[in-house]
Parts: structure tokens; C-alpha cells; sequence
């Protein structure tokens, strides 16, 4: 069941003025019946109006559901729902409203009806949906033909018995007081993902998160774990979205406080810019771009003793870590590997090096203008790691050296991000190149080249498992491929469910089995021994008649 996923509706906005509540606030009562406008996008039956009840009020809160919903329930349901009800409202005026309007600052009170209270009308939603805020709402029904004039959230009634119904409450409220301190405020409209970032995030502050099993944080360390190279700041609604803003705000708070979250939010600016604002207003000297970049960093090493920005403070993310691409380059004989690939803006890749025995060289580049931080993590034989930067050059061209790699130094892991602030077209993507070269390897003998092979496996076994550990052991969840694959691509999630597939196609088209999350040399044979199988041209690319075969056989 997916948790949390909030979305919000944008609309367009005339001038005028109220049509009632001009006088003070409309008298209410239990049993009213109420014609509420809703989203089609999210209404399980894709209406525009939802016929309601008024089952129950309180000092702060009314509480709609459907009408013909409410009178299909037995009398003995609807009394344990009121009394649910009153659970969530004392927690509401307990913990929620006091404590998120102490930190954000308070919604429109009273706000355009008049009334201090705030509607929650429970509805049918889709599945994946748990509850939704439109700022139509705000306005007044000349500007807004579909607003229904009043501070309002929707929640959806599958959570109407669901212990989690607290957090998506505070979640949707969260939005109701950023539409006040931004929309009305400033005449402004906040990203989307960092209002998304700070709603989200109230499940911790609030201490919901601190019996971490089934809460929803481990659900967004589960979801990112799947998928760790999604875009922060663009936002299309997914579950990856959620998990990405969630886990980089719980890096930010962790470091430097809840009040960069309430400051960027009382402010003029939006986004990125907000975000420097509030770290200047609080005496830091960092950046969002130096925080992002050690954020990208901590995802990979998660040691305090590194650097105390290098890792998380909070109990339940102690143990995450990304696992990186791994590159496996040969044990012996001069190497030289050269891999284009592309990234979106604010998005975390983690590209490792093992193997290999010379004098190694990477050169990363990239197009020239684009903004790339390469920090980059060396490795010696005793397991001691430091954390290192690249500076790009004016040709937007760097390189690394580092000598007796495989024997002095045991892996190299470089995690370049590109950070534009402004000026990135959403959806688009950014080539990066990187180049290895290995000289002067010496011959070894087959016993010792065994030996060494056995050594990195053994090594990339021990981070598939900690990968796996990370996941709660969680099963693949796999449908159709929609996306191309091919090797060195970052999309975890879907290559994990390709390695699947591959090994439920049996040895003799996957003899390895991994399921790495790493598209390979080993997966791309794979592809190939099953491309040939079914008289696809064995390039290795999952592209679409590939792809249509493997659909065709799920």
C-alpha cells in the first residue's frame, strides 16, 4: 500500500470577491449535507463532485465523508469510526497543529469562510493516493469557480481505520500553512519539491517515525534504496520523488536544523534559493550545493568518523548506503574503459572502481558550461578511505591519478552531480564522460589471478547483501518494462528486475544470477544469450523489441 504520496492541484486564478461568509462564519451541524467539489485526478471514480456528510466536529476540525459511503456502514462501524475520529482530533489539537505552527507558522485563521475550523472530507481515492491538497480552496469562487471556500484537506478512506491517518493529516495541513506563508503571504508559488520536502518530513518531526518498522520513513529508505539516483529537485510524483526529497531533508535537518525548513518557507524566495537564504539568515557559510554534494557523499560512506558531514545523525539511517555502479576492470594487462553517460540536474551518481593492477588514470568531462561537483572517495589496501573533490577546468575536464591501483589502493568511487540552479528544462539529461586507463600491470600467475577474483567477488557479494539488508528484504516488485537499458545505466530498480527476469530465464541464459541492481558485463551477456535466443540482434541493449519480448513472455 503506497503511503503518503500527496500531490497538489494547480489552477488558474481570476479576480473577485466572496459569494457567502462575507458576515462571519456559516453555522454548521452534525448531519449537514455538503456537495463538495473535488480532483477527478484523484477520486477513485474520477468525479468532479462528491456528495458528503458532516459526521463530526470539534474544537478545530470538521469531518466530511461521503454520504452514501457513511449510510452503508452498520451503527457499530460508525461508532468506531467517530471514535477514531476522536483520537485523530485530540492528536490534531494536541500535537500537530500546535507544534507544526510553532516551527512553519499558522494556515489562515480564520480563514476565507470566516471559521477557525478546518474541513477534512474523507474520500474514495485511487489506490496509490493517500490524500491531496488544493490550493482552489484558498480563494473565492468567483476567482476560483471550483473552490469550495473553506481551509480544507482531502484524505483518503482507505486510512480512515489506518494508524498512519495522523501523519498524512499533518501532512496535508503542512500544505495548507504553505499556502498561507508562501501564496498569501508573498504572492508566490514554492517548488514543488521542497514543499513536497517539508511536508514529508512532519512524520518525523512529529516523532511518528520513531518506531522506524512500517513507519513512513522506512517506506522512503526502501523506495530510495530502489532507486537513489533520482532527480531532488524535479517533480513528477512518484514514490522515488518522495523517498529522494525525504531522505536529503532528513539529511538537512539533521546538520543544520529545523530552522533552515521554517525560515525558507517564511521568506520571498522559493526552492534552492530559499534554501540559501535560510543557511545565510542562520550564520552558515554552506551552500544548498555544498550540502547536496555532502549529502552525496555521506549516501556513500555513512561514517561520521570521516567528516561529521559525512554521514547521518538520525537512529534509523545510520546503516543506509547507497551501492554504487560497480566497474570491475581486469586483474591483469594494460586496461582502458571509456563510458558516456547521462544525468539529470540535482541527481546523485555513484560510479565505483575495482580491480585493475598499474598506475590508474580517470579523466572525467562533461559539456562545456555545465556545472559538475565531483567529490570522489579513494580506498588503500587496508580499507582506510578519504574523501577527495575535483575541480573541473575551464574545458570542463579533470582527471585522477592514482599509482599501484590494486595493490596500494583497492577501490575508487567518483560521485559527479550536475547543479544548475536555474536554466535545466525538466526532463532533460546531461552527457558525462569518464575514461580509465591502467599501465604497467604486471603478468600474474593463474593460481594468484584466482585468488584475486575470488577476493572482489566475495567483496561485491558483501555489498549485494548489504543492499539487501537495506531493503528489509523486501521482494522485487516488477511489471512491464517501459525504459531502455543498457550497461553502466543507473535506474537500480528496473535493472534489479531485469536480472530477475534473466535468472528466471534459466543458466544457460544467466548463469551468474546476480541481482545486483548494476547493469554489468555479466547482464549484458545475459541480454545478449537471450536477444540470440529469440533471433534479436544480441547487442546487449534492452531496447524496444527487446523489450516487447520480454513483456510478451511476463
Amino acid at each position: 500500500m503506497e503511503f503518503l504520496l500527496v500531490k497538489r492541484a494547480f489552477l488558474a486564478l481570476g479576480i473577485a470577491t466572496s459569494l457567502f461568509f462575507a458576515f462571519g462564519a456559516q453555522a454548521a451541524n452534525v448531519g449537514d449535507a455538503v456537495d463538495f467539489n473535488v480532483d477527478k485526478d484523484f477520486d477513485a471514480l474520477g468525479r468532479i463532485k462528491d456528495q458528503t456528510t458532516l459526521i463530526k466536529i470539534t474544537d478545530k476540525l470538521y469531518f466530511y465523508v461521503e454520504r452514501d459511503w457513511w449510510a452503508m456502514q452498520p451503527a457499530t462501524k460508525q461508532v468506531q469510526i467517530l471514535n477514531n475520529l476522536d483520537e485523530l482530533s485530540n492528536e490534531f489539537s494536541s500535537s500537530i497543529y500546535p507544534k507544526l505552527t510553532s516551527v512553519f507558522g499558522s494556515e489562515q485563521n480564520p480563514g476565507i469562510d470566516k471559521d477557525q475550523r478546518i474541513t477534512v472530507l474523507f474520500e474514495q481515492m485511487n489506490s496509490t493516493e493517500g490524500g491531496y491538497f488544493r490550493e482552489a480552496d484558498g480563494y473565492e469562487k468567483l476567482q476560483v469557480p471550483t473552490s469550495n471556500e473553506r481551509e480544507m484537506v482531502y484524505l483518503s478512506l482507505a486510512y480512515m481505520d489506518n494508524p498512519g491517518v495522523k501523519a498524512l493529516l499533518a501532512h496535508e495541513f503542512l500544505h495548507l500553512v504553505t499556502f498561507n506563508q508562501k501564496n498569501k503571504d508573498f504572492n508566490t508559488e514554492e517548488d514543488v519539491w521542497l514543499n513536497e520536502a517539508r511536508a514529508d518530513y512532519t512524520s518525523t518531526l512529529l516523532g511518528y517515525d520513531n518506531k522506524y518498522e512500517d513507519s513512513n520513513l522506512q517506506k522512503r529508505v526502501r523506495d530510495f534504496v530502489e532507486n537513489p539516483s533520482d532527480s531532488l529537485t524535479e517533480w513528477s510524483g512518484t514514490k522515488y520523488d518522495y523517498a529522494s526529497v525525504n531522505l536529503f531533508t532528513q539529511y538537512l535537518v539533521d546538520h543544520y536544523g529545523i530552522n533552515i525548513l521554517a525560515d525558507s518557507l517564511k521568506s520571498q524566495y522559493v526552492g534552492i534559493e530559499s534554501i540559501n537564504y535560510a543557511l545565510q539568515k542562520n550564520g552558515f557559510k554552506e551552500s544548498f550545493s555544498d550540502i547536496f554534494t555532502n549529502w552525496t557523499i555521506a549516501l556513500s560512506v555513512n561514517n561520521c568518523a570521516m567528516g561529521k558531514n559525512y554521514c547521518y545523525s538520525n537512529e534509523n539511517l545510520k546503516k543506509i548506503k547507497v551501492l554504487p555502479s560497480i566497474n570491475f576492470l581486469p586483474l591483469t594487462g594494460n586496461v582502458s574503459l571509456s563510458v558516456t553517460n547521462t544525468t539529470k540536474n540535482w541527481t546523485g551518481n555513484w560510479l565505483k572502481f575495482i580491480g585493475g593492477n598499474g598506475d590508474l588514470t580517470l579523466r572525467f568531462s562533461s559539456l562545456k558550461g555545465l556545472n559538475f561537483k565531483i567529490p570522489y572517495i579513494i580506498e588503500d589496501s587496508a580499507g582506510t578511505m578519504a574523501v577527495k573533490f575535483l575541480a573541473l577546468d575551464g574545458a570542463e575536464k579533470v582527471e585522477i591519478k592514482a599509482e599501484n591501483f590494486g595493490t596500494d589502493y583497492k577501490s575508487l568511487t567518483i560521485i559527479p552531480s550536475l547543479q544548475v540552479n536555474s536554466g535545466a528544462v525538466a526532463g532533460s539529461e546531461f552527457p558525462f564522460n569518464y575514461a580509465i586507463e591502467i599501465k604497467g600491470a604486471e603478468q600474474v600467475s593463474n593460481e594468484d589471478l584466482i585468488n584475486q577474483l575470488l577476493k572482489k567477488i566475495a567483496e561485491i557479494k558483501q555489498q549485494i547483501a548489504a543492499l539487501q539488508a537495506q531493503q528489509g528484504g523486501q521482494a522485487l516488485s516488477c511489471g512491464a518494462f517501459d525504459n531502455n537499458l543498457y550497461q553502466g545505466v543507473g535506474r537500480s530498480g528496473d535493472v534489479m528486475c531485469l536480472q530477475q527476469f534473466l535468472k528466471n530465464q534459466g543458466a544457460e541464459i544467466y548463469p551468474e544470477g546476480y541481482i545486483t541492481g548494476t547493469f554489468g558485463s555479466m547482464t549484458q551477456a545475459a541480454v545478449k544469450r537471450f536477444q540470440e535466443k529469440y533471433g534479436i540482434a544480441g547487442t546487449g541493449y534492452v531496447g524496444p523489441l527487446t523489450r516487447a519480448k520480454i513483456n510478451e513472455l511476463l
